[in-house]
């Protein structure tokens, strides 16, 4: 990384120029891993999932978009059930509770505005389980 540090990268707003191999992955369960990007009123995660890992219902006041780099999701929202393969996008409104199953290893960019402050200040209980 550059002279960016890890603080840097995690508050909100200012000049970033990051590549995700310089970026520190912070486990939240064996399942699950993630690095993160802030800006001033969007966040960008990527999400390592394990086969199998579930992501347990829940909502954010955030609106989120979510593409699968690779690997696959299956969402559980609103009643639907959605299976997003690589190269998908899914688009979640605000406060629409939703859940996720790793269909097989997955590399999925999660788009959020506003950055989520659960994940900012680790307060996000339900995936460190």
């Amino acid at each position: 990384m550059s002279e960016m540090t890890e603080r840097d990268l995690s508050k909100p707003g200012g000049l970033k120029h990051v590549r995700w191999e310089d970026l520190p992955k912070e486990a939240l369960n064996p399942l699950l891993d993630r690095q993160l990007v802030v800006g001033e009123q969007v966040m960008i995660a990527r999400v390592l999932l394990k086969k199998g890992c579930v992501v347990p219902l829940h909502e954010h006041h955030n609106e989120q978009i979510t593409h699968v780099q690779s690997g696959a999701l299956h969402f559980t929202i609103d009643g639907k059930e959605i299976t997003v393969h690589a190269g998908e996008f899914l688009c979640i409104p605000p406060h629409m509770p939703h859940t996720a199953v790793a269909l097989e290893d997955t590399v999925d960019i999660d788009i959020f505005t506003p950055p989520r402050e659960d994940w900012l200040s680790k307060t996000d209980q339900y995936l460190r389980r």
